[in-house]
């Protein structure tokens, strides 16, 4: 494989569980724009054959002996991440996101047991230590949690992080696969969220989603109204763009983080920052405390991802798919049809 091959099927090893292992009968894998982006090489690194997906949800088949927080047949989860060092600060304040000394991916990361690199979800099984397995609620719908592994955290853990409370105005730029977790988390946490897009025709969908309104970014008597009413700006999108026209929305001492775009932005003028007292920040998915808080508020909130499902056969025209943003909002893959193939 590589990167402007499509995915085909491979026979891969998964370890012997080990003492403090899970082992998982996968049932279901969403699909997020980073495992397009590996596969395609966009960010460079990627380690070929690839097997993405980090968005797995599946029934415990069978755990180590040392294992004390599952049990076979339990409904369980793995996101982003599969290790981490643990000893870092950044560890030890459960952010094994930002590890120190390399977190490792749930693909394309360092398989410390079996050499080589990491396999992802797009598979019938996988094994994973136990401090790096969530619990899934039973209580919702099992595949539209999924995307919850990525799009959710990747979203929660900034509105989190800035104490996003009732009554707090929150905009959420972009309304895609990240951008629909984050207006429904907003409205859940008590904000008054408003949608900001580039698209009128999203208007609709945004408010259904919980938007209480909508704002049109290209419409510049709308943006000037606008100015200076934000308590906090999500901004989802994607790729390259010009923040400055967002930041004047911000009110002074306030915060837009980005979420998305992990690649270099348009120039940004410094005097918007500076005459509010404004913060441009970043945020990278959660830890795995985070992560299990924000399953939790999804099972009592009743909050999952809006899907499409697909069997794993269609995977290549999903991908183009998700490229022409013909997607609302995620794609999940019924692991069923691998196993069935």
């Amino acid at each position: 494989m590589d990167s402007k091959a499509p995915l085909t099927p491979l026979n891969i090893a998964r370890r012997a569980v080990k003492d403090t292992d899970v082992k998982i009968d996968i049932l279901y894998c969403g699909i997020s724009h980073s495992d397009i982006h590996t596969v395609h090489n966009d960010w460079g690194g990627t380690k070929y054959p690839s097997v993405p997906g980090h968005e797995i949800i599946g029934r415990v088949m069978e755990t180590g002996s040392g294992v004390s927080k599952f049990k076979v047949g339990d409904l369980v989860g793995v996101g982003c991440l599969v290790d981490s060092c643990r000893t870092c600060d950044s560890c030890k304040d459960n952010l094994e996101q930002y590890c120190e000394n390399g977190a490792v991916g749930t693909y394309n990361g360092k398989d410390k047991d079996l050499g080589g690199h990491t396999f992802g979800g797009y598979s019938e099984t996988i094994v994973v230590e136990e401090a790096f397995v969530l619990r899934i609620p039973e209580n919702i719908d099992i595949k539209a949690t999924a995307p919850l592994l990525c799009a959710g955290i990747t979203t929660w853990s900034p509105l989190r992080h800035w104490n996003i409370k009732k009554g707090d105005k929150v905009g959420v730029i972009g309304l895609g696969g990240l951008g629909h977790m984050g207006v429904k988390f907003a409205n859940a946490l008590g904000a008054h969220v408003v949608m900001i897009t580039t698209s009128e025709s999203k208007s609709a969908d945004a408010k259904k989603l919980g938007a209480h309104e909508v704002l049109i970014s290209k419409d510049t008597a709308a943006m000037k109204q606008y100015s200076r009413s934000f308590d906090f700006l999500l901004n989802t999108v994607p790729v390259k763009h010009d923040l400055n026209p967002y930041i004047r929305l911000l009110k002074r001492d306030t915060t837009m983080c980005l979420v998305g775009a992990i690649e270099p932005l348009e120039d940004m003028h410094g005097g918007l920052l500076i005459t509010g007292r404004k913060n441009i920040a970043g945020s990278l998915i959660g830890g795995i405390k985070e992560t299990q808080e924000m399953l939790d508020f999804c099972g009592e909130h009743n909050i999952v991802c809006d899907i499409e499902t697909i069997n794993i056969q269609d995977v290549n025209k999903a991908y183009e798919r998700v490229m022409n943003a013909d997607i609302k909002y995620r794609f999940v893959i019924d692991m069923k049809s691998l196993k069935e193939s």
